[in-house]
């Protein structure tokens, strides 16, 4: 007497249970493997509350934290660069009374640093997606671009300026 047992079939597209501390929107993961090149951008995949989901094979895990926390460093220094915004804003003097020049040269210097602080958000968000896309391709990348050479000089240069233009500032208003 041969007995067989029989073994449900279980269905491979069976959703976790719901958590709304992990996923509130009780989406499912997005493949990104299996995304195609000839869809729509890989962020833009249906479900678009869903989490990316790559398999891990030889150092993708690896590359994939990497990248993360080059974006999560973009966004340090957007947020440096705006805080430095609004502070220079508020309150841009050396002496208890601010002087002509320095009411003056607070709010374009402001502005100059927001907009590198939005800059920065930007371009550290785009190359966060140029990179996830290359994965989701399996191409070989490699994270040297002139558009970061470029960003990091005309901060490097503005901050450069900046320090200039407050210590020519202070000299002269401790001058008088």
């Amino acid at each position: 007497m041969t007995t067989t047992t029989t073994q449900e079939s279980q269905p491979t597209d069976l959703k976790p249970p719901y958590n709304p501390i992990i996923n509130a929107a009780n989406a499912t993961p997005v493949l990104a493997n299996r995304h195609q090149p000839s869809d729509p951008h890989l962020f833009l995949a249906r479900p678009w509350l869903g989490a990316l989901l790559f398999e891990n094979v030889t150092s993708d895990a690896r590359d994939h934290c990497a990248n993360e926390r080059t974006f999560l460093s973009w966004l340090r220094l957007s947020m440096y660069l705006g805080v430095v915004s609004i502070a220079i804003i508020i309150s841009f003097h050396f002496q208890s009374p601010p002087t002509g020049l320095e009411r003056r040269m607070s709010l374009p210097l402001g502005i100059i640093f927001w907009l590198l602080s939005l800059t920065c958000l930007v371009t550290g968000f785009a190359n966060y997606i140029r990179t996830v896309r290359k994965y989701s391709q399996q191409a070989a990348l490699v994270q040297s671009g002139w558009k970061t050479q470029v960003m990091f000089t005309i901060v490097g240069a503005v901050i450069l300026g900046c320090c200039v233009l407050f210590l020519a500032t202070d000299a002269t208003t401790k001058s008088r």
